[in-house]
């Protein structure tokens, strides 16, 4: 039997599976060190696993990413922050110590099609997948096929009004300083309070304004992208409490301009979390693999 390996590319973990569905699929967990050193044992481990039954490997990576075939870079990360892995031949390095294919996109393109597939988007054609955890990334799926263009969307990139009466902190991306990742994402959340989101409380202020940031971004993604349904996940996402907190700030943002009832009666139903929880990403690169074979 022919089974597939998956590998979630993170800043700070790899997630790497040997499977072919949730049902059956082999997760393993490991920090990420330097470049060489990860990527060698993600491979070495679905190697192990899989032995001689492996037939493709599927990368949901974080980005930027190279992801055209015809580009003579296709399969490096590319300008991301991380500076031990930019320029870094990943999908190349993978293929040269598993001699097998290999599928190359973004983590958040990934965790969308395991969504889709298996997932909090099942029944829908139209859907953004969004990461709320170290940064910020997002999916678009339009008519059940990813989106990608000149690059791969860049969600956590767009630009967002930041008023510096209520919130002072100048943002912490070191390309725009104040996008939606450099004020949300859970490195801001620790940048602008000193502790991480897991250790701030319920009622603290926190959440207000990162309730409002995201509900901001996703005001335009359904202006601009109309999805049926919008499912986040990501570390931040662990705080449950948010999900009410973007709905209604969603729904005043939009003031009844969107005449859908999931706009005012099902907002429960429109943004929720994933179904595959933090197994997402490592099921979606899965799911590549099975299409690259």
């Amino acid at each position: 039997m022919e089974v597939f390996g998956g590998i979630e590319a993170g800043g700070t973990k790899f997630l790497v599976g040997v499977g072919t569905s949730p049902e059956d699929v082999d997760i393993i967990s490991f920090p990420t060190s330097s470049p060489d050193t990860t990527v060698r044992k993600a491979a070495q481990t679905i190697r192990e696993r899989a032995g001689t039954s492996l037939s493709a490997v599927g990368i949901g990576s974080f980005g930027p990413l190279d992801l055209d075939p015809t580009s003579k870079t296709y399969g490096y990360i590319t300008s991301t922050p991380k500076l031990a892995w930019q320029n870094y031949d990943f999908a190349g390095a993978v293929a040269q110590i598993l001699n097998v294919p290999v599928a190359f996109d973004t983590d958040v393109n990934a965790a969308a099609l395991a969504e889709g597939r298996w997932g909090g988007a099942q029944d829908v054609e139209d859907f953004i997948y969004l990461t709320v955890g170290t940064g910020i990334g997002g999916a678009a799926v339009v008519n059940g096929r990813l989106v990608h263009g000149l690059m791969h969307p860049e969600m956590g990139h767009i630009r967002l009004p930041h008023d510096f009466a209520q919130d002072p902190f100048a943002g912490e991306c070191p390309y725009h300083k104040d996008c939606l990742e450099g004020l949300a994402s859970g490195s801001a959340i620790r940048e602008r309070w000193g502790k991480p989101a897991h250790d701030l409380s319920p009622d603290h202020s926190a959440w207000v304004l990162e309730a409002h940031y995201l509900a901001i971004a996703l005001a335009t993604w359904v202006c601009t992208l109309s999805p049926k349904r919008i499912v986040i996940g990501g570390g931040v996402m662990q705080r449950t409490f948010l999900f009410p907190m973007i709905r209604r700030e969603l729904r005043d943002l939009l003031n009844g301009y969107i005449p859908k009832r999931e706009m005012f009666e099902e907002l429960d139903k429109f943004i929720v979390p994933p179904q595959l929880g933090n197994h997402s990403g490592v099921l979606g690169a899965i799911l590549l693999a099975k299409e690259k074979r």
